[in-house]
């Protein structure tokens, strides 16, 4: 992975988890996705115009940006209900491991792609420190027991939510060959904030939407302008490297969930999510360091 990419990867994963703690804290959480979605459409309008004048867009762009807009809304009703019903620093992790579980396997059969040897390591290291990080002290419970185990709501959501990344980040590698990578994630913000829309007022109404401006006006912008750079970095990272290593590598964000779970909302931490962060660390080195 080359050095820009690298970058672009963890300032995004930073970022990216940022949004996520400020979903958490929120009051309404569907409610919450769909308000940042909105604030960042309408913030960020100017530059998609002129992004759009700049950059035409052939009828195959069209039809991927209509294809993550789909796997989108669905992502982000998953999410929060996830964040409902689970702990940030559990959610979280399950949700971005299903990803680079699937991604690479994905890449190499789909794409076309090729893994060089340090990587699959690295990829190996953060899919295991994810799991780590997960199900430390469970284990047993998921194999006497597995079906207890996903009578938990809030991991059913993260494993749900984990499936529509995987999808979203292979449409999404095609996607930015055809449209320019910042004004695709400005349509993909924009139509996903659209298609929410029916789905949050006819559950809602308007009411609920209003007392979470009132109680979050200053979170919901700060989470739609992180949501825009968090992922607009990492369709810019896949449009310079191989979505087999960008999407293992933005897992790094998980140690940055989980730590802003601990220190911030005051969730347990313990010796098996610092050791699947050290891990997750490590395999993100391997994966830099791979042709």
């Amino acid at each position: 992975m080359s050095l820009l990419a690298l970058i672009l990867v963890l300032t995004g994963s930073v970022a990216h988890a940022g949004w996520n703690l400020l979903l958490k804290r929120s009051d309404n959480k569907e409610v919450f996705v769909w308000s940042l979605l909105v604030a960042g459409s309408l913030l960020l309008a100017p530059l998609g115009a002129v992004l759009l004048w700049l950059n035409p867009i052939t009828t195959p762009g069209y039809w991927l940006i209509l294809a993550t807009i789909v796997v989108h809304v669905y992502y982000f009703v998953l999410l929060g209900r996830g964040y409902a019903q689970g702990d940030l620093s559990l959610v979280y992790p399950i949700a971005r491991g299903i990803g680079p579980m699937l991604v690479p396997v994905l890449a190499v059969l789909t794409l076309g792609e090729h893994i060089a040897l340090p990587a699959v390591a690295g990829i190996v290291s953060i899919i295991f420190g994810i799991y780590v990080v997960s199900w430390w002290g469970r284990f047993r419970e998921i194999f006497t027991a597995p079906l207890s185990f996903f009578r938990d709501g809030g991991i059913r959501y993260a494993l749900l939510t984990g499936l529509t990344i995987t999808v979203y980040t292979l449409v999404d590698k095609r996607g930015v060959q055809h449209v320019q990578p910042i004004l695709y994630m400005y349509l993909l913000t924009l139509g996903v904030a659209v298609g929410l829309a029916p789905y949050i007022l006819r559950n809602y109404g308007w009411a609920p939407v209003l007392r979470e401006w009132r109680a979050h006006a200053w979170p919901i912008v700060v989470a739609g302008l992180l949501v825009f750079a968090a992922y607009g970095l990492a369709l810019t990272a896949f449009s310079l490297s191989r979505v087999s290593y960008v999407a293992p590598a933005r897992e790094v964000s998980i140690v940055v969930g989980v730590l802003a779970g601990v220190l911030i909302l005051k969730e347990p931490f313990g010796r098996g999510r610092l050791l699947g962060s050290a891990l997750i660390v490590v395999g993100l080195v391997l994966i830099a360091l791979s042709p």
